[in-house]
C-alpha cells in the first residue's frame, strides 16, 4: 500500500513540474492522430474506388490495361506500408528522401513529415476498408442504378458510397485511435509528441515508471474520449428507426397494404378464407368439366 502511496506521490511532483510539457504533448498527438486520419481516410477513399471500377471482357483493351495497371500500383502501396512498421516508414521518408535526392527533398518542419507519414500508413489500410465496405453492398443496387440510367459515377456517389460509409465508419475510429497511440514512435524523427516528453523527463529526473503511469493515464482518457465520441457519430449516423416511424404515423397503419379487399393476407378470417379455396376449387373443377 505504502507503494501505491508513493507512486501517487511521484505522479504528482511530475505532473505539478512538467504540466505543461504533458499537455502540450497531449495536444500534439490529438492534432497529429486527427489531421492524419483525415487525410488517411481520403487516400484511402480514392484508392478502394480505383480499386473496385469495374471492366468487363467488352471493354476496350486499353482500359483494361490501365485498370489493371492502377490496381497493381494500389495493391503495392497497401502491402507495402501494411508489412511494415510505422517507425522505419518514418525513417525512410524523413531521412531516405534527403539521402536518395541529395538533400533536394528535405523536410524543413517536422509537422509535415509526420503528417505524411502517418497519412500514407493509414491510408494503406483504409483502401482495403473502402474496397470492403463497397463490395458489402448488395450488387442488386448496381443494377437497380444502372437500370433507371445512372452511370458508374452516379452510381457509387448516390448510391453505394453513402452506405459504405456507415459500413467502415467503425473502421474509421478504429484507425483514429491506434494513430492516437502509435503516433509515439515519431519520437525518432524528432516530433514532440506525448511519448517524446515522456522519454525527456524521465531523462531528466530518472523517474521513469511515475511518468509512465502518467503517460498511460494520458492515452487511456485520450483513447475512451475518443471511443465515446465515435460511438456518439455511429448513432447520429443511424438516424431514427424507420420501423418507429411507420408505428407512429397512423394513416400508415390504417391504410397498410394488408387491409386490401380480396387479398389471401394471413390477417383474413378462417371463413374468408374456406370461402376463398371453395370458389378455387369450384372454379378449377368446371373449367375441366367444360374441356
Amino acid at each position: 500500500m505504502n507503494k501505491f502511496v508513493q507512486l501517487f506521490d511521484d505522479m504528482q511532483r511530475l505532473w505539478g513540474a512538467y504540466k505543461g510539457a504533458y499537455w502540450g504533448g497531449i495536444w500534439n498527438t490529438l492534432g497529429l492522430a486527427f489531421i492524419a486520419t483525415l487525410i488517411g481516410c481520403v487516400i484511402g477513399l480514392i484508392c478502394g474506388i480505383l480499386n473496385t471500377i469495374p471492366y468487363g471482357k467488352n471493354d476496350p483493351l486499353p482500359k483494361k490495361i490501365i485498370l489493371k495497371l492502377i490496381r497493381g500500383i494500389v495493391r503495392a502501396y497497401v502491402e507495402i506500408f501494411r508489412g511494415t512498421p510505422m517507425v522505419l516508414q518514418a525513417v525512410f521518408i524523413y531521412y531516405g528522401l534527403p539521402y536518395f535526392s541529395g538533400n533536394a527533398l528535405k523536410f524543413d518542419d517536422l509537422w509535415v513529415a509526420s503528417i505524411l507519414v502517418v497519412s500514407i500508413n493509414t491510408g494503406a489500410y483504409m483502401a482495403e476498408s473502402v474496397r470492403g465496405g463497397i463490395i458489402s453492398i448488395d450488387p442488386g443496387q448496381t443494377e437497380g442504378a444502372k437500370a433507371i440510367g445512372m452511370n458508374h459515377f452516379q452510381t457509387m456517389t448516390s448510391v453505394i458510397l453513402p452506405q459504405a460509409l456507415r459500413n467502415i465508419m467503425p473502421q474509421i475510429g478504429n484507425n483514429f485511435i491506434i494513430n492516437v497511440k502509435d503516433t509515439s514512435v515519431m519520437f525518432i524523427i524528432g516530433f514532440t509528441e506525448f511519448f517524446a516528453w515522456h522519454r525527456y523527463i524521465v531523462g531528466v529526473n530518472n523517474m521513469y515508471f511515475p511518468s509512465a503511469a502518467i503517460e498511460m493515464i494520458g492515452y487511456l482518457c485520450m483513447t475512451l474520449t475518443a471511443s465515446f465520441l465515435l460511438r456518439w457519430i455511429e448513432k447520429w449516423m443511424d438516424g431514427n428507426d424507420s420501423y418507429e416511424l411507420v408505428q407512429n404515423d397512423q394513416l400508415t397503419m390504417a391504410a397498410g397494404p394488408y387491409s386490401h379487399p380480396g387479398a389471401p393476407f394471413d390477417e383474413q378470417s378462417k371463413e374468408k378464407r374456406t370461402i376463398l379455396k371453395n370458389r378455387l376449387k369450384d372454379r378449377n373443377f368446371s373449367a375441366r368439366g367444360d374441356r
